[in-house]
């Protein structure tokens, strides 16, 4: 009995220990994938829009599920509703919902440009003719019809348009019919049919309208409050008092997002045909309009604001709620800028 149990005891020792060490190489991966925290994050169907598919695959130290929609409308009734913690939506999304009182906090750029104004091909106007615009639009006065002009109200498209519009004299409530399509997927159909004489959309979907010869160019309505300016991403004040870290990382992997852009667009391209259906052709042609920035613009969406309560979008002065509710500190933290250096 001796004999057998000097020989069982140094056994189960090195079992023991054995079982111990695996255990000890065992904690940290399970530790690491416990800590891993989880944003819901929500973007929306456009050129510019489209490259936040690939933000999971560049974050380190969160799992992101990116949730595809429509329309930044969409993205922002799913934050405001706390479907998901984190949006991107545009300039006009966020001054409208401080408006409103929604908890909203911008905490990143993201790409900026994606407007165009086309009318139809056999339309008599040359690109930027405003005088031949404002003139067209008093003959179909004169013989009893009305000037229509579509959009997806609400998105940075439709802000653009409208202040191009009051710009260069044409009073967008009064002068034409505002017609709004919400999918601008279906703007190409409204302009075949006849449905409408000028939109005003967003990329990819511009430049299918063109390169397909229902469309024309017009105008890139940038002449405004508005500028260039297009998405942000904003989250909300709970989630970044109860996840700070996972929004500091997911605001990294948009950083990183905008650098990659910025040198190759070739993942870029392949989000597009992915989340559109389109050829690669429209999709390259799209990101000749398109601009990624991840700074975020504190003077320029003062102006903004003020541009949209003059076209009746907002009903009060937001200018404390922008300065407030503009959260630079994430984006000081990954680039080591300042928030002057980074648009405030």
């Amino acid at each position: 009995m001796a004999r057998s149990s000097s020989f069982i005891h140094p056994l189960w020792a090195r079992l023991a220990a054995l079982t111990a060490f695996v255990f000890a190489l065992m904690m940290p991966l399970q530790a690491s994938a416990q800590a891993a925290p989880k944003i819901k994050m929500a973007y929306a169907k456009c050129a510019h829009c489209l490259s936040m598919a690939l933000v999971p695959g560049l974050a380190k130290g969160v799992d992101i599920e990116a949730i595809n929609f429509v329309s930044g409308n969409d993205a922002l009734t799913a934050l405001v509703s706390k479907s998901v913690d984190i949006a991107q939506v545009t300039y006009l999304h966020f001054v409208t919902g401080l408006d409103k009182g929604m908890d909203l906090v911008a905490i990143s750029g993201q790409v900026n440009g994606g407007s165009e104004l086309l009318v139809a091909a056999a339309t008599p106007l040359s690109a930027n003719d405003w005088d031949g615009l404002k003139k067209l639009i008093a003959e179909f006065k004169a013989q009893g019809k009305t000037f229509r002009i579509a959009a997806s109200r609400g998105n940075a498209q439709d802000l653009h348009m409208r202040g191009e519009l009051l710009k260069n004299g044409i009073n967008p409530t009064k002068d034409v019919q505002f017609v709004n399509i919400p999918n601008p997927a279906d703007h190409q159909a409204a302009l075949q049919r006849g449905e409408v004489e000028l939109i005003g959309t967003v990329e990819p979907f511009a430049s299918q309208i063109r390169l397909s010869g229902v469309g024309k160019h017009f105008n890139f309505p940038y002449n405004q409050a508005a500028g260039k300016l297009t998405n942000l991403i904003v989250t909300r004040s709970d989630i970044i008092k109860e996840k700070p870290e996972a929004v500091r990382q997911t605001v990294a992997a948009v950083v990183t997002l905008v650098d990659m852009l910025n040198k190759d667009k070739v993942g870029w391209v392949d989000s597009i045909v992915k989340g559109t259906g389109l050829d690669r052709g429209v999709a390259t042609e799209a990101l000749k309009n398109a601009y990624p920035d991840y700074n975020m613009y504190r003077g320029a969406t003062l102006a903004i604001a003020d541009m949209m309560k003059e076209l009746k979008y907002i009903s009060r002065d937001v200018s404390a709620d922008i300065t407030k509710n503009m959260d630079y500190s994430f984006l000081v933290s990954i680039t080591g800028k300042t928030p002057q250096e980074l648009g405030y």
